[in-house]
């Protein structure tokens, strides 16, 4: 079975990447494969600009059909490669992945392929390579027919997460792994303090862009093609943020508990990187204390809020402590939880390949004990927005539901008359979908007085 997926085909640009590009692909793809890094550093790598398109499609779409391009390399090889040669093994990847999903004349992808192995100082794998891609663009049809008769493969998934994906959700998990597999729009959020979307949606149209209103989310929009951020009209100056729709949610669960108390303290508790802060900043008069354990990703929050003119207290710290509160209560919590990602997995494809099934029970145990550390640093009357972008119900509604067991005074105050997601336990879920939002889940508490 042969499948291109439409949003990574390439044209004729990608054509002119050559051996170099195709090195530098395999390079950053060896952190991956080999499940001791991700694809968080590809601006790391010195790759010509005429290339950097092809370079992160390729990178992205191996990690993306990994499951189907190992078993498709497994029949090709008469011996695996050794665990020091995981580059070769990389380039093997990356050349089924152009003869498979993108427009790159088959000698171009085995020629070019075979031929980066020079440039990775291993002439030797060049006939090696060579001979194995030759081979599937002769038996393409068969091999894949072959591969494809398990289902994990099918479905590009580990047999973990589509067994896990399959308990939580029997009637779409499927669908889910289906969504997974397709990069997800990009969707965008106007800056309510300097417009709204209708009439940026109206400056796109002027830029010859073509963009959509979000269903659910008011400040959002989806553009019809992905683009560059600097393309964006007043994306500069701070009239618009990339995020998606499901993202844009928090603010609007907030909003009942912020709106009425202007100057309220509010503590976004995992903030990273920064999103919500600014959509809360964006939308309420507020004093914003923005808390995250991870000193690099909290930069890029002080650059999100320089660039949209917002301003908040931000502090490199661990919400599992105290150490870094004043002792004051604050009016609202969002508690946007570290998650396994399975919700997000078409934007950061290499989550399939770097989380395991043991991970999932050691982030729930996390997710708890952030919730009984911030629970006490709320006021009577106050709300708290539980989130995480998981579509595991460990980490979601039974999460949740636990925690209610345990916390008498915490009243669910969750929205059930909502256009999206669906009701579970004492929160809503949103599942990825293709066009559209990612996957999702909310709840949202009230502190009794």
């Amino acid at each position: 079975m042969h499948r291109s997926t439409p949003s990574t085909r390439a044209g004729k640009s990608v054509q002119d990447g050559g051996q170099a590009v195709r090195a530098s692909a395999a390079r950053a793809l060896v952190p991956v494969i080999t499940a001791k890094g991700s694809l968080s550093d590809l601006d790391d790598h010195q790759v010509v600009t005429r290339d950097r398109a092809l370079f992160k499609a390729m990178c992205y779409g191996v990690c993306r059909t990994l499951p189907r391009l190992e078993a498709l390399a497994a029949l090709l090889l008469k011996t695996p490669f050794k665990a020091r040669d995981a580059d070769v093994q990389a380039l093997l990847l990356l050349g089924i992945y152009q003869l498979l999903y993108l427009r790159i004349p088959a000698h171009a992808a085995v020629g070019e392929t075979a031929g980066a192995a020079r440039q990775l100082g291993k002439e030797w794998a060049t006939k090696v390579l060579n001979g194995c891609l030759r081979r599937l663009t002769r038996e393409s049809a068969a091999l894949q027919a072959e591969v494809d008769q398990d289902p994990a493969v099918a479905l590009l998934h580990p047999r973990w997460l589509l067994k896990a994906l399959r308990q939580a959700w029997p009637d779409d998990w499927r669908a889910i792994a289906e969504a997974n597999n397709q990069p997800g729009p990009m969707a965008l959020r106007i800056n309510r303090r300097r417009g709204d979307r209708e009439a940026y949606l109206a400056r796109l149209v002027e830029s010859g862009i073509e963009a959509r209103l979000c269903t659910h989310s008011p400040d959002g929009l989806v553009l019809e093609k992905p683009c560059d951020v600097q393309a964006l009209p007043g994306f500069v100056e701070g009239d618009v943020s990339v995020q998606d729709e499901a993202a844009q949610l928090a603010a609007e669960l907030l909003g009942p508990a912020l709106a009425p108390r202007p100057g309220g303290r509010v503590l976004d508790a995992c903030c990273a990187p920064g999103g919500k802060t600014a959509h809360l900043l964006e939308l309420f008069d507020i004093e914003l204390l923005a808390l995250d354990s991870d000193a690099v990703r909290l930069a890029r929050v002080e650059d999100t809020l320089e660039r949209l003119g917002l301003s908040a207290t931000l502090v490199h710290a661990d919400a599992t402590g105290r150490d870094w509160w004043d002792g004051t209560p604050f009016d609202a919590i969002l508690l946007d939880a570290p998650c396994s990602g399975t919700g997000v997995i078409r934007r950061h494809p290499d989550i399939k390949r770097l989380r395991r099934a043991t991970d999932i029970a050691k982030l729930a145990e996390l997710q708890a004990r952030l919730l009984d550390n911030l629970w006490p640093l709320l006021r009577s009357g106050g709300s708290l927005l539980y989130a995480t972008c998981s579509v595991l119900r460990e980490e979601n509604d039974e999460q949740i539901q636990a925690f209610l067991e345990r916390t008498p005074d915490a009243v669910v105050t969750t929205p059930g008359e909502v256009s999206w997601g669906r009701a579970v336990g004492a929160g809503r879920q949103l599942l990825p979908e293709p066009d559209s939002h990612d996957g999702f889940f909310y709840a949202r508490l009230r502190k009794q007085g």
